[in-house]
């Protein structure tokens, strides 16, 4: 296993300016959460239209000169003018090898074609909504837990978060608090919505207030008497997941034994899967 080492100033690399494309966007924050994590900030193209839950690509030019590009989820709400993006590092990754690096002022390659099935579309009205994720596919998440339609549609809404550390738990800890208490999104979303959100985040590795898989908190019940809802229902329960292959693979099967159905933006169903969810090799 290759040692992840914490990219500091004098460890980081600058990354070279990327030859002006038509689809070039300006870095406007870049925050670091650990050796494996970071969030970033772009410009937003006048003409992007998305809806919240899609992914982009986006990336940087190649030493070839060609682009390399990957799918990520957007993290901001369709109604924010930036675009927000939240990454693993990756010190072999092709491309975050090289995207950790950005600073305020760069700029990175983004095609404005706006694609991805956690949308709510594709699911049919229900009355709980459930957001399963792991790592950094806590991203679509991010942007779907700040629009306003998803309290709209929704009397209750879950967001399970799991990671190996705590520190690994921060982006989601701090945008769940922003909800709860930035004006702006409090006003947007509606205080009286706020009391449908339910965070619910796990480790596997070091200690914390809630520790577990996800599938086994699902499956020995604790999920759901922690949070004080039934279990799985297809009649009431809706359910988007991203994660790693393993993880969709798993919560896939739960969700199928407790009766619910896959769905696509062409034929919504109970629950949803984010197939383009790329993980540790990016």
């Amino acid at each position: 296993m290759t040692e992840l080492k914490p990219v500091t100033e004098a460890t980081a690399q600058k990354v070279s300016k990327p030859v002006m494309t038509p689809d070039a966007q300006t870095v406007t924050e870049v925050r670091h959460y650990t050796d494996r994590l970071f969030s970033f900030r772009v410009t937003r193209p006048q003409s992007l239209r998305f809806r919240s839950g899609e992914f982009v690509m986006i990336g940087l030019m190649g030493e070839n000169g060609r682009p390399l590009l990957r799918a990520y989820s957007i993290a901001s709400p369709s109604w924010d003018d930036e675009l927000e993006f939240y990454s693993i590092k990756v010190p072999d990754g092709p491309l975050t090898s090289k995207l950790q690096h950005i600073q305020v002022g760069d700029q990175i390659i983004l095609r404005p074609k706006p694609v991805g099935t956690l949308v709510h579309d594709a699911l049919e009205p229900g009355r709980r909504l459930y957001f399963f994720s792991t790592g950094t596919g806590f991203a679509p998440f991010a942007s779907l837990l700040r629009d306003p339609q998803t309290y709209e549609d929704y009397d209750e809404v879950i967001i399970t978060h799991t990671c190996r550390e705590v520190a690994e738990l921060t982006y989601g800890a701090e945008l769940i608090d922003s909800i709860r208490n930035d004006e702006l999104l409090v006003e947007l979303i509606g205080e009286d919505n706020l009391s449908k959100l339910k965070y619910y985040p796990t480790t596997t590795r070091e200690e914390s207030p809630k520790m577990g898989r996800i599938t086994t908190l699902i499956e020995n019940g604790e999920l759901f008497s922690d949070l004080g809802v039934p279990p799985l229902d297809p009649e009431n329960d809706r359910a988007m997941v991203c994660g790693s292959l393993a993880f969709n693979h798993d919560i896939k099967a739960l969700l199928e034994k407790a009766g619910l159905e896959e769905g696509a933006n062409s034929d919504p169903k109970q629950f949803v899967i984010e197939k383009a969810f790329v993980g540790d090799g990016i």
